[in-house]
């Protein structure tokens, strides 16, 4: 039987291996142009997907650990949170380089053309701030703070789901769905009961 730490560099390489699999497909398949009639739209929206999938399995970490009784779970947040940022961040890169051109003129005027795209922005720069401070010597410095900080992963989650729902132009089945999902597992991790301490005051 494997121990844990063996659990956790095997689960570690099967992430990796999904990943940047998964990206070498994407952009293979765009290459040799097997993604249909629309192909950069196909890119885009599936290294948005990937990050809004990552962003869920990242949450559902900690209540599989804790129903299992698999502690060593957790060790493997980090990664599954990084990749979801790198597939944010693969989602917009595509978008400017594949839709726009690299045109910054033109990036200026889809922000302010579709708020939308401010959505997905400030999901991206969270994405951002959670990621640098993923770091362990940073985290050290921060204390308390990356608690606080690390929290707004639940704000995050609902911004990206916004950003889907708003960009989508005809059938929002898909954002719904996983709207949907994103509210049951907010639910699973609030404690199902709240244990109330009552504190007796010495008699005087």
């Amino acid at each position: 039987m494997l121990s844990a730490g063996k659990k956790v560099l095997l689960l570690k390489y099967l992430i990796h291996l999904g990943c940047l699999g998964s990206i070498g497909w994407l952009y293979q398949a765009a290459w040799q142009d097997t993604l249909g009639p629309d192909p950069v739209e196909r890119v885009i929206h599936f290294c948005g997907i990937a990050s809004l999938n990552m962003l869920l399995l990242t949450l559902c970490v900690s209540p599989l650990a804790k129903h299992f009784k698999a502690g060593w779970l957790m060790q493997t947040r980090r990664l599954l949170g990084l990749y979801a940022a790198f597939f944010a961040l693969l989602h917009v890169v595509n978008y400017w380089v594949f839709e726009l051109a690299l045109s910054v003129d033109m990036f200026v005027s889809e922000l302010i053309k579709r708020p939308y795209i401010w959505v997905g922005m400030l999901a991206l720069s969270i994405f951002s701030a959670l990621s640098v401070t993923s770091i362990n010597n940073i985290r050290r410095r921060m204390g308390r703070n990356w608690q606080r900080l690390h929290n707004l992963i639940y704000p995050l989650l609902l911004l990206v789901i916004w950003h889907f729902y708003w960009s989508v132009k005809a059938n929002v089945s898909e954002p719904i769905f996983y709207g949907l999902f994103a509210l049951v597992l907010m639910l699973i991790r609030i404690p199902n009961r709240l244990n109330f301490s009552l504190v007796k005051r010495p008699n005087k």
